[in-house]
């Protein structure tokens, strides 16, 4: 099963987008055994929209052309459902097995998500209760998806 993260705005963090490459080849090398993987990334620039409803509903409209009739969307959203490392491996690893394609994290912009994207929620998911700059939220979730295929494969990275 293919993961890709679709993500509102660009990382300009060099030592940011290193990490998120990092784990991306973890993840990918990790993976592999287990039918997960290879870790896509996607950015697409902020909407210059005037209004903040015309923004997210185009910044939605670009994050679900990401999506496919047999992939899973997840969506990033501070009032979703916080996991831990263990429950969020099961989600994947259900994901998997129930036959998707792909699962899709989509990060929203500055402004959060049009109601387009969260109606095409598999999963809202948080990352936890504090607000996190999206780059280090980016950080946060390739490794917690290496850290899933680590919990998946058995393999001694992940010590609860």
């Amino acid at each position: 099963m293919r993961i890709a993260i679709s993500a509102i705005g660009k990382l300009k963090d060099a030592e940011e987008r290193a990490i998120v490459e990092r784990y991306a080849k973890r993840l990918t090398g990790a993976g592999k055994s287990l039918g997960l993987g290879p870790l896509d990334i996607r950015e697409y620039p902020e909407s210059r929209a005037a209004e903040v409803v015309e923004r997210k509903r185009d910044e939605a409209a670009r994050l679900l052309k990401d999506i496919g009739p047999s992939d899973i969307a997840i969506v990033l959203e501070p009032t979703g459902k916080s996991l831990t490392s263990e429950a969020f491996a099961a989600f994947i690893r259900d994901a998997r097995d129930g036959g998707a394609k792909a699962c899709v994290f989509l990060i929203g912009g500055p402004d959060g998500h049009g109601g387009a994207v969260l109606s095409a929620a598999a999963l809202k998911l948080s990352l936890g209760a504090l607000t996190l700059p999206h780059g280090l939220a980016r950080v946060v979730l390739a490794e917690q998806l290496y850290r899933a295929a680590t919990i998946l494969s058995g393999h001694p990275y992940h010590r609860a």
